[in-house]
Formats: structure tokens, sequence, C-alpha cells
């Protein structure tokens, strides 16, 4: 019987020099067991402190209830500036909530429905691409960045991934995604704003290649809205969307860093989880199996399909579960707080971990295995409701969040409905700008019969 895939490694301490090592090259090895099952935990720097919370009820402070109070952290979003500008990913206060008042009209739920097309035609693609490699070896994370960056540029600018522009931002994102660790040297260190921030040279010049790229793209799209010729897909809503408070669009500056996020976000984490999600699979041919059956309905492209995909949206929340594609998220209280009775300075560094938080003992039942009939037990109800943030909570929550449920369980299962996969080296996860295989992850690929 195939084992659970093993958790990272967990040591029982970690020294300050050796957790400063690996938090920069690989955070998530530098975590402690005990951390998996603490509510609280202190981690103090020269510089600053910082607090890991892991109980529902400080998360659902911090996130649901007082969101104003903790914003988001500015050192950690330093190391992202170089491509995501003044973003919404990356700002606070009225910046943030005027720019949420443009964007999430795009995302509401009715648009789902509008762009099911996009993403049928980009899993469609994927498909043909996999009949290719049929009997290999194939490094499957680039073949679900492909896919995930396909379904953005469909979804987005209605082009697909094979159209010049769209495969030269591919191109470059992949450079930068290596380059770029999760937190750099100003997320550990309160540097002044005059001191020059240590990007490397390939951050930088990947970071304005996909800017310089993104910019053609949105000025283009600006010239199509103008003349009334553009399609109606998100960039022409996002574009055309006034603020209800100021009256205001976005920019062709401030849409080229909208754009970027929606890029990092709808591709990067996509295609994390995806490349997981079939990784699981060939442990798992079980569930491989199930999901290939249950993928028949896949005949035509409908809609009302999703709502029979059952075991593949557990599937693909299970493998949100155990490899959440942002591993950690960090505010910054703004006041003085106490939590379970520590006095929480203000300025103090917040970390809300999903990666613990979705395998922390106290709370999940088998944490670290994978179960996704979990969902329909009280145990996974009740993690569902407190202790399972993928995309977040509250007012920051991701607003691609619906739409990543739907791409990912319809490839997913749209892969598996015609090959099956099965397994290579055991990936090791770390993080770079999401939750990746150290190695990549490699699965051999074979036609089903159907």
């Amino acid at each position: 019987m195939t084992q659970p895939p093993k958790p990272p490694s967990r040591p029982d301490k970690v020294s300050l020099w050796h957790y400063a090592k690996l938090f920069r090259a690989d955070i998530l090895s530098a975590q402690p067991a005990r951390l998996y099952r603490a509510w609280m935990a202190e981690f103090r720097t020269p510089f600053f402190r910082s607090y890991l919370i892991n109980q529902p009820e400080l998360v659902k402070r911090v996130l649901k209830e007082r969101p104003d109070d903790f914003p988001k952290s500015t050192r950690v979003n330093e190391g992202l500036r170089p491509l995501l500008g003044n973003s919404v990913f990356v700002t606070n206060g009225e910046t943030w909530k005027r720019q949420r008042r443009i964007i999430d009209p795009a995302f509401e739920g009715g648009r789902l429905r509008e762009t099911f097309a996009a993403m049928w035609d980009a899993s469609e693609a994927a498909a043909a691409r996999f009949d290719k490699q049929v009997g290999q070896q194939v490094e499957i994370e680039q073949q679900c960045s492909h896919a995930a960056a396909d379904v953005i540029f469909r979804t987005l600018f209605s082009l697909p991934i094979e159209h010049h522009l769209a495969r030269d931002v591919f191109d470059e994102f992949r450079i930068y995604q290596r380059s770029q660790p999760i937190l750099n040297l100003a997320a550990l260190v309160p540097l002044p704003r005059w001191m020059p921030r240590l990007f490397s040279s390939d951050t930088k010049r990947s970071a304005a290649r996909i800017r310089a790229l993104i910019a053609r793209l949105t000025e283009a799209r600006a010239r199509e809205i103008a003349a009334g010729t553009a399609p109606d897909d998100l960039a022409t809503k996002i574009m055309t969307t006034t603020d209800p408070e100021s009256g205001e669009r976005f920019s062709t500056e401030e849409m080229v860093d909208q754009v970027a996020i929606f890029f990092l976000a709808g591709h990067e984490t996509s295609a994390s989880t995806l490349a997981w999600a079939l990784y699981l699979m060939a442990l798992y041919p079980d569930w491989q199996d199930k999901l290939a059956a249950e993928a028949q309905v896949l005949d035509k492209c409908n809609f009302s399909v999703m709502g029979k995909l059952r075991h593949s949206r557990d599937v693909f929340r299970e493998t949100l579960r155990l490899y959440p594609p942002v591993p950690m998220m960090v505010r910054e209280n703004t006041c003085p707080e106490d939590m379970r009775n520590r006095a929480v300075r203000k300025g103090s560094q917040l970390v809300i971990s999903p990666w613990h938080l979705h395998r922390h003992t106290r709370l999940w039942d088998n944490p670290d295995g994978f179960d996704p009939d979990r969902w329909h037990t009280d145990n996974g109800k009740t993690c569902q409701r407190d202790a399972f943030i993928p995309f977040s909570a509250g007012a920051r929550v991701c607003p691609g969040a619906g739409f990543a449920m739907i791409e990912g369980p319809l490839i997913l299962s749209r892969i598996l409905r015609d090959f099956r996969v099965s397994t290579g080296p055991v990936p090791v996860p770390v993080a770079h700008l999401t939750v990746r295989a150290k190695n990549g992850i490699y699965l051999t690929i074979a036609r089903r019969e159907r």
C-alpha cells in the first residue's frame, strides 16, 4: 500500500544562525516540530520580534475581525516590489480599498460562467501537450505552469499562451520565480528607505522585462477600449470599471501593477497546486482512477459539469491543505496587543502560516496524511471553517479564489481523463514565491484506455 508523502524534515530545535540561513534558502525546512502543535510562538531577532499564531481565534482576529489594525507587513512586501510595484497585493489602507473596489466586480460570481470557455480551451490545450509526451518522464511543474499561464492570458487578455507576448511573459516569469526567494533581506532587517535593496541582478532584470511586456498588452487594450473593439474579458472589465467613491479608473501604470499580481497569484499559485495534485494522484492510483472515471462527463464545454467533479474538488482542496501555495502571510500590528497573555508590541510581525495551520496536530485528524474524504467528516468541516486559509480570509481574501476552484479541478480532471501518471523521484517542497519542489516533480505519462 502506498504510504502518505513524508512531511518535510522537522527538527526539534533550530539555532538562530541555522534558522536565519535556512529562512532565506528554504523557509519550510527551518520550522521546528513544536510549531506544528503550538498555538503561538515568539521569535526574537536583534531587529524586531515576530509571532507565529496558529490558534484559530487569533487568526480570526487578525484576518477577519480587525483587518485594518493588522495591515500587511511592509518589510515582507519589499521583496516583491520589483515586479508588483504598488499592486493590490502589497498596498494597505485607503489605497488598497480603492484598488479592491475597482477589481472586485470583475471577479463576481457570474464571471465564472463567462470565463469558463477560456478555461475549457486551456485545459484542452494542456491535454494536447500531454499527448505528445506519452511514455516520457516529464517535469510536471513546468507543464502545470504552462497550463495555468494559458488560463490567465485567455481569461485576462483573450490571448492563448502561443501568442508571442504571452509566451514572452511566461518565459521571463520562469526566470523570475527561481531567482526571487519568498523573502529578501528587507523582510528581516528594517532597512532605511534610502538604503538600496539587495535584489539579484536576475530578479531586477526579469521584473523589468515582465513589466515592459505587460505594459505593451495593457496599452494595446486601452487603444481597443477607446476604439470600441475590446473583447469582454477581465482586462476590459477592470480597465473600464470606475471607483464608485472617486469616479477614477486605473491608470496604465496602475494596471501594469495589477496585471503583474494577477499573473503571479493566478498563474504561480494555480500551477503549484496543480503540480502537487498530480503528484498525489501518482502516489494514490485508486484516487487517480476515481477522478478519471468521474471525468468522463468532460465531453463538451458546459459549466454545469463542474458540479459533477466532486472527487476532483475534494482532491484539489486536500492538495491546497497539504501544499498551500503561499505558505506564510505576515501582518504588522498597529497598536499594542494582548495575545495568549503575551504583550505584543506595536510594530511586531505576526506570521499566519497556512503551512503550519493546515498540518496542526491539535486541529486536524491525521494532519500529514492524504485524505480527500476528510472534507465530509465533522473534523474536516470544522477545520475547513476555522483552520483552512489557502486563499487567506476576511477582507483580504484572494478575489480569484472562486476562479482557482474551477480552474484547478477542471484541468486536473481533464488530464486524468485521458492520461495516467506514475511517480518518479520523491520531490522535496521548498518555498520560492510559492511552494514548489526543490528539484522539480517528475512523473511518467501513459495514455489511459477509455
